[in-house]
């Protein structure tokens, strides 16, 4: 009874939809592409059968790679069926894609588009990154005995909060899961309390990334030629922005590095720095090095390690806020120490390690941020440390790609007709 109402309402809020579309579209264009794939409707034909990820945005499909790899290591004829939810997710996500793969957008959780896109697709099981527990998918998947797993799962205690509240709706779609592999024994005992069978806890496959080296050691020789230690804010997000830029007015001898998390965001924010009274030296204008200017804007894809490497300190984005902060283990791979803010909650097991292995140190303000990133940036010995500690760090919580990969290819259904095992 209680989905039958949540579906209704979900069915009435599709026009609000389409004008949400069409108003992100302004500033990502990106999402007006393929817009009745929203709504269940597929063109073309397809064959059945094939691998399904869903990675909702950015930050899931990069996890998403690297469950790939190992993936395709194991077994490199997998066919792929990768869906996303947002337009930085597809443009990221459509690098990943090989001869036989296929890309879309999950639908809207109507009943109506639900079916669409598993008669259109077929997927033979699917897996889910992270967090994204539909009502609709789940009980579909379900029915029509297709697996479903969540991978590199996390639920943080504000969520749990949220899913109590509406256990009535949450508790079933979770218990359709078949699988759910957790990330730290925390998120597992979050998830099994909203109803899910947890089947293990592999840890965050974000450790098993490794920093482009080629983008790695360009930073690093940019940083190299800078005259002055290089502080960066990385992955900021809206409302955090301001609070920076007051908080480093008046602090001499540092070069600012300002990374927005969001691409649709990079003008906005070339234009709080111009009206911060700072000059701007924007990455899309760069050639061989870097361009003279009191602020640098990161306005590029794909090129954190870049950045890591280029600053001597990171400001965690996300965490300034009462956002829940972006994850740190990038930075921590990239030998980039991280001053964090009180907000972490999206990440709080792996802000708690790295603070506990010295790899992060935490702060209750801005001000207070930016005072400590630049004092670690003076300090070489305390710099070097906490550079040692952050690859320490992520090293000891390597392993699990290849966990959760040999979990995904047990799954029933995911054998796919077209490969052979690696």
């Amino acid at each position: 009874m209680i989905r039958r109402l949540y579906s209704l309402l979900v069915i009435a809020a599709q026009p609000l939809l389409r004008r949400k579309l069409r108003r992100r579209a302004v500033a990502e264009p990106g999402y007006l592409e393929h817009v009745e794939e929203r709504f269940g409707r597929y063109q073309g034909t397809t064959e059945p059968g094939r691998l399904w990820i869903h990675a909702v945005s950015l930050g899931e499909t990069r996890a998403a790679a690297i469950l790939l790899e190992a993936l395709r290591r194991a077994r490199p004829g997998l066919r792929i069926l990768l869906t996303h939810g947002t337009a930085t997710g597809r443009a990221e996500g459509k690098r990943l894609l090989r001869e036989g793969d296929a890309q879309a957008w999950l639908p809207w959780d109507t009943p109506a588009a639900v079916r669409g896109f598993l008669d259109h697709f077929q997927p033979g099981a699917g897996v889910l990154m992270e967090t994204e527990v539909w009502p609709n998918m789940t009980a579909a998947c379900h029915e029509r005995g297709i697996p479903l797993a969540l991978a590199n799962a996390r639920l943080s205690q504000k969520s749990l909060v949220k899913a109590r509240r509406l256990a009535s709706l949450s508790r079933p779609a979770y218990a359709a899961l078949r699988a759910v592999w957790a990330q730290t024994e925390n998120d597992a005992r979050r998830l099994a309390a909203a109803g899910a069978a947890v089947q293990g806890v592999f840890g965050n496959l974000k450790f098993d990334a490794h920093p482009d080296p080629v983008q790695l050691q360009q930073g690093r020789a940019w940083r190299a030629s800078s005259p002055q230690p290089v502080v960066m804010f990385a992955s900021s997000r809206e409302g955090e922005e301001a609070q920076f830029l007051q908080a480093i007015a008046g602090h001499q001898g540092v070069q600012w590095l300002l990374v927005p998390r969001h691409p649709q965001r990079f003008d906005e924010v070339a234009g709080l720095v111009a009206q911060a009274g700072f000059s701007v030296g924007r990455r899309s204008t760069w050639t061989d090095r870097t361009a003279p200017a009191q602020v640098w804007l990161g306005d590029s894809l794909g090129e954190m390690a870049l950045y890591y490497g280029l600053a001597d300190a990171a400001l965690l984005g996300g965490s300034f806020a009462p956002l829940g902060g972006q994850n740190l283990i990038e930075a921590a791979a990239c030998g980039c120490p991280v001053v964090m803010g009180p907000h972490t909650f999206n990440f709080s097991d792996a802000a708690e390690l790295a603070q506990g292995a010295g790899a992060a140190r935490r702060v209750a303000s801005m001000q207070e941020g930016v005072r400590e990133a630049v004092a670690l940036v003076r300090d070489a010995t305390a710099r070097d440390a906490a550079v040692e500690a952050g690859v320490r760090f992520t090293g000891a919580h390597r392993g699990a790609a290849e966990k959760t990969a040999q979990a995904v290819l047990k799954l029933p259904g995911c054998m796919d007709p077209g490969s052979s095992p690696g």
